[in-house]
Order: C-alpha cells, then structure tokens, then sequence
C-alpha cells in the first residue's frame, strides 16, 4: 500500500522537531505493516481547529488524485480537532477508498470519529477555559496577564529553587514622571497634540519606541480611545487599578482570524495594586472631567448621529485645509487668530519652519494670481498641449489597466473552474461555497471595471476652447473676490486648486514664497458651458477625465510663484 503521512504541531511555542518525530513515528508504522510512504504532508505551527491549513488541503486534493491508499499520522487530534472538519475528511476519505490509520487509535471508524471529534473540541474547549482561568487567577494574584504599560518594569526576583517570579512590575521612575507631567500639562489646559510636541521636542523615548511607529508620540498616544481604556490619559493602572477582561476573541469559522468582541463591564475584573499607583485621585478625577466635557463637545447628547466635530471642521475661511508647508509636507493651519504656520511644527515639532503668515496676505497672493497670470495668453497653448498629453496617457493607462484586469479575469475564472472539479470529485464544504460566491462576486466587479475603461480615441477639442477658458477665468476671479460670494468660492476652489505649499524664503513677501498647482480643467465645468465639452466620449457614456495640470505652465518649469 501506499501511504501519505501527516504531522502537525500548534503554536511557535512548540518545537519544530515535533514534526520530525511524528514523521519518524508514521515511518515505523509503516516499515512495520509493509507500506511505501510516498509522500509526506506537514504543517508548522497549525492550529488543529481550522481546516486551512496548506498541507492539509494539498493531501486532500492529492487523494483525488489517486496518488496514495492510506493516510497515516500519530493521532487523530494531529488531523484536526474540529468535529466537522475530521468527520468531512473521513467520509470523503472513505469515497476515495482510502484508509485512516493512526499509530495510537489504529485504523478510523465511525466510532473514532464521533468520540475523538467530541473530545478534540471538548479539549480545546477546556484549554481556552483553563488558559483564562490561569490569566485571571494571575491578575486577582495582582501579577501581570501579559503585557507592561508605559512607566512600568518587569520585576524579576530569584526563588530559593534558583528560579524568577514572573508577572511582577514596579515603578520605572523616570517614565512615572513622564506619566505625572502629561496629566499635569493637560490638567493645566494644555492639549494632546502641544504636549507630544514637547516630548518630541525635548527628545523623551515614547512607549514601544523600539517597535512598531515612528517612533515619536502622538496625541492618540496620550488620548487614546476612553472607552477601551487606551492611552496615557485613560490606563486606571496609574491610579492602583488593574482592569482585565475587557474583551474577548473568538474565530471565524470560515476564516479562522480571530474577533473582538467587547465584554460586559460585569465581567471585568479590578484588582487594587496601590504599589503601582503613579497619579493621585483628584488628579485623575480633574482629567477625566475635562475629557467628559470635550466629548461632549464633540458629541453632544441631542440625539445627533453625526459627530460636531465633523460638522465645525468645514472651511472656515477661503484657503482653509489647501495649504502645505514646504519644508515637511505638513498642513499650515491658523496658529493664531489670523496666521498660518506649520502644523508639525507646533503640533509635535518634528518640522523647523516656525514662519507664521498672515491668513489675508495669502488670500490676496493667490486670488492675484489666478487673475493675472492664468489668463495669460502663453497659459492656454500650455493648457491645450497639456490636456492632449493628459488624454493619451489615460488612454494608455486605460489599455495597461485592460490588461491587468484580464489576467485577473483569468485566474479567477481559473479558480472558480477548480472548485467546480473539486465539487464534482465529492469534494464539499461550506467554506468552498462561500469561496464561490466570492469568486464569482469578483468575477462580476471585474467584468463591470472592463466595461467602464475608454476607449482609444483621438483627442478631439472644441474650436472655441480659448474664448470658453478666458470667460470661465474671469468669472471664476470675479466669483472669488465677491464676499457674498466667498462661502461657494471656496468650493469652487477645491475643484481647481491641488495644493499650495508655503515655502520660507527671507527675501519674499511676508517671509514666504508661494507655489500653486492644480486642475485647470476644472475651470471647464465651473457652469454648464455645452459648447466647451469633448466632442468624443468614454466607453461608458461618461464625459473624458478633468485634467490635471500645473497652474502655472509658461511662467515656470512646473508652478507659478506668487
């Protein structure tokens, strides 16, 4: 007989020699019974309760293929601990005519299945039950369950038996008075964002700077999220209390990630540990005042489903969220009550550029230019080439972006063909249907976004382009010099300006040279002008793409300067 063996273990915890000794297990197994192993099937730090397993899936599929007679591993629970998974393995095993012999139950039957499959899951289930059994055991022990927050150290102290406690921490001093001085700072009315600032600036080590991030705080360092208790400002640690079991994870069983799901606040367990207490009560209790009161600024309790914040952050004034500092890429917002500055500069001080400007200085630099140098002549032959380049390219991004979705077309369709085979050979489970589904859904999406590329077409424009460019100009200049006019002006602004950056130049205007760009195509739909569209149109119907060009081109290699 030919055989195929299988070995798994669990978790990076375990040793990759496990594989090994199961492999050399099935070996004698087989040498003893005269059996050819033919192929071997493992899976390294495999949970045995999904079935997505790659090795797994790869013995299957060569079982269809008639490739081997049995299938040999160490126990049953190395298949799967999954009662519906193993009792889907055996009976299309059991199609194929092929047997299941395990070294410590022997050949599998119906038996092996019902009761190994129950205490497989019954095993697991006990697992998870003991594992949080022990966490909480360790945390009403007041020891750590896992993880050290910022101020804190592991405290390892030598038992008599040679060994270290574990779970213990103590007060890291130096993070502990980070830790008093940002709820100071905030107390004193200072917010998240000026307080990172300062600790970026004044070059303090931020928690877990040696991992993930940039490496630098942030204000959701220090606000983070209240009702999960993130953050500097939210952890109850700093004022002797430990809060475990906020949540707990269970597994897709279609996917086997893991899920969050929150737990009731009955469920939680606090411990006091005043040991570890960093910030006293009425330090606490000034804190989460203010927090209170700001979030009931940011959502007060009207039966509003939108967030004030979302609607108080509209644009207040015509260049509101269109400038950019030049120095970082940052966004120049008001630092005062009429002055722009650089927000990294204040925010986190990540940026030099402390130039402020005034807000009406800019206004005036920009409206200025859109009047006097877009209406220069040498601009519209720039416009008209520029939009031509434009149109080509798309059409050979549209040609490229065909072929892209063909070959996605393909191998989706390539896949969908496979689990119809599979299906047909006997092989089913309620995962492959949802597997199809997407696949076909993918199918359909794709098909949709071929059908919506252009067409290749000539670039074809208006005779009076140019007359219908300089009218909607001085319309547009009129519109945003009007203060009546001023709120929908700055709408019409973001249609026609992709960025203005703010460079600091001493021998500029109020410290600052300004560069402008953006879709000067954009002018063209500023009111429903029918003469001045394509005369071609897209495969779907739709109107050809809005160019996007630099504003100033004829004045300067790639903006204009105001």
């Amino acid at each position: 007989m030919r055989a195929a063996v299988y070995a798994r273990y669990s978790t990076d915890l375990q040793s990759s020699a496990s594989i090994a000794d199961q492999v050399r297990v099935c070996r004698q197994l087989c040498e003893a019974n005269g059996w050819t192993v033919v192929d071997i099937f493992a899976d390294e730090a495999m949970s045995g309760a999904t079935h997505l397993r790659p090795d797994f899936q790869r013995m299957q599929q060569a079982a269809i293929a008639g490739t081997f007679d049995v299938i040999i591993a160490e126990a049953l629970d190395r298949l799967s601990r999954d009662q519906e998974h193993i009792a889907g393995l055996h009976k299309r095993m059991q199609y194929l005519g092929i047997k299941i012999i395990t070294k410590t139950e022997g050949e599998i039957n119906e038996l092996h299945i019902g009761l190994g499959g129950t205490m497989s899951a019954l095993f697991l289930r006990q697992l998870a039950v003991k594992t949080h059994r022990g966490l909480e055991g360790r945390v009403r022990a007041k020891k750590s369950a896992g993880g050290i927050s910022y101020g804190y150290r592991v405290d390892r102290q030598i038992l008599a038996d040679g060994t270290f406690t574990t779970g213990d921490r103590t007060i890291k001093p130096e993070e502990a008075a980070i830790v008093q001085r940002i709820f100071s700072e905030y107390d004193r009315g200072r917010s998240a964002r000026s307080i990172a600032r300062d600790l970026n600036r004044d070059g303090i080590p931020p928690p877990r700077s040696g991992g993930k991030g940039n490496g630098k705080w942030s204000f959701s360092t220090i606000s983070g999220n209240w009702k999960r208790g993130t953050g500097i400002l939210n952890n109850q640690l700093y004022i002797g209390k430990m809060v475990w079991n906020r949540q707990r994870f269970i597994k897709d069983p279609e996917t086997g990630k893991r899920q969050a799901r929150p737990n009731p606040p009955e469920a939680w367990v606090t411990e006091d540990i005043q040991d570890l207490r960093i910030i006293d009560d009425a330090l606490w209790e000034r804190v989460k005042t203010r927090q209170g009161a700001t979030r009931e600024k940011i959502s007060p309790n009207d039966g509003s489903t939108k967030l004030a914040l979302e609607r108080a952050r509209r644009p207040r004034y015509l260049l509101s969220g269109l400038l950019s500092c030049g120095c970082c890429g940052a966004g120049y917002i008001l630092v005062s009550k009429s002055r722009y500055g650089c927000s990294a500069a204040r925010n986190s001080g990540t940026c030099g550029n402390r130039k402020t400007i005034e807000r009406s200085s800019v206004e005036d630099r920009i409206l200025t230019g859109l009047r006097d140098k877009m209406l220069h002549p040498d601009l519209l032959a720039a416009f008209i080439e520029g939009y031509q380049q434009d149109h080509r390219l798309e059409q050979q991004e549209a040609v490229a972006r065909r072929e892209t979705i063909t070959a996605k077309l393909d191998r989706v369709k390539r896949e969908i063909d496979n689990i119809v085979s599979a299906i047909a050979n006997g092989i089913y489970h309620p995962s492959i249907k949802a597997k199809l589904e997407t696949l076909e859904a993918e199918k359909q999406r794709l098909a949709a976004e071929d059908n919506s590329l252009p067409t290749v077409d000539p670039v074809v424009l208006h005779p009076n382009l140019a007359l219908v460019y300089k009218r909607k100009v001085e319309n547009l200049v009129s519109a945003l010099n009007s203060d009546a006019a001023r709120e929908e002006a700055a709408e019409i602004l973001r249609g026609l300006i992709q960025s203005i950056v703010l460079h600091p130049d001493n021998g500029s205007s109020d410290g600052h040279r300004i560069e402008l760009s953006g879709e000067l195509g954009a002018i063209l739909q500023l009111g429903r002008m029918p003469e001045a569209k394509n005369t071609k149109a897209h495969h779907n119907g739709g109107p050809t793409s809005q160019l996007t060009l630099v504003a100033g081109v004829g004045f300067e290699p790639t903006t204009f300067r105001l």
